[in-house]
């Protein structure tokens, strides 16, 4: 088993974006942010006006990945993700609560809405570890679509409580994948993290996939 020579943080406390890591043979250390989302949403709209759903998805990543790095005391890359579902041209979060969960699902089912995640990137390794002090960020949307499910289905669904964690009220690589119908983009940018945009903004830093990935794990 190769050695991991760039160690990974991942500033979110998902555990499909830590399994979707792992799946790819990165082994990332897990350290929650305490940004307040809300709060820096609503500066952000204060200053800029009203954001498109991809613009939320990177300014959230961003604020998670520049709270983690501020923090930390060793040499690493940081990394900072979130999702955004756009749904009929609304941006949506996790649900508030039950109804909020229920009612959003009525809305989706037999139709589609675009996932947005929000990727931030930034280099806090020593420069004897090459670190390049740079910061950058990219968003991935994907399409998907979602089956016609039943009232009673969405009351099952939804009574799980799964809907309530998640972005968008759904996930794809749990008990929510049996209701995508359909997915348009990349697959792992659904479930939180897009595998292929990370490799892209390791790239820009100077860091190859094999200088963070082992062999994945089982």
């Amino acid at each position: 088993m190769a050695t991991i020579r760039v160690h990974l943080v991942m500033a979110s406390a998902s555990p499909a974006r830590r399994a979707t890591l792992r799946s790819a043979g990165i082994e990332p250390t897990v350290i929650v942010s305490e940004v307040d989302e809300d709060a820096v949403l609503a500066d952000a709209i204060a200053r800029y006006g009203a954001l498109e759903g991809a613009d939320i998805a990177l300014l959230l990543a961003r604020a998670k990945c520049e709270a983690v790095a501020a923090e930390l005391t060793s040499s690493a890359l940081v990394l900072g993700c979130d999702s955004v579902l756009e749904l009929d041209g609304e941006i949506h979060g996790k649900p508030r609560d039950a109804a909020e969960a229920t009612d959003r699902w009525r809305r989706m089912r037999g139709g589609s809405g675009v996932l947005h995640t929000g990727h931030w990137l930034r280099d806090e390794r020593s420069s004897d570890a090459g670190g390049t002090n740079a910061t950058l960020g990219a968003t991935a949307s994907t399409t998907v679509h979602f089956a016609a499910l039943t009232d009673a289905e969405i009351d099952a669904y939804v009574a799980t409580g799964e809907p309530l964690r998640v972005a968008g009220a759904f996930t794809v690589d749990g008990l929510g994948g049996a209701f995508v119908s359909g997915i348009e983009g990349d697959h792992h940018n659904v479930v939180g993290l897009s595998l292929p945009l990370l490799r892209d903004l390791l790239a820009e830093v100077g860091v190859g996939w094999f200088d963070v990935a082992s062999a994945p794990m089982h």
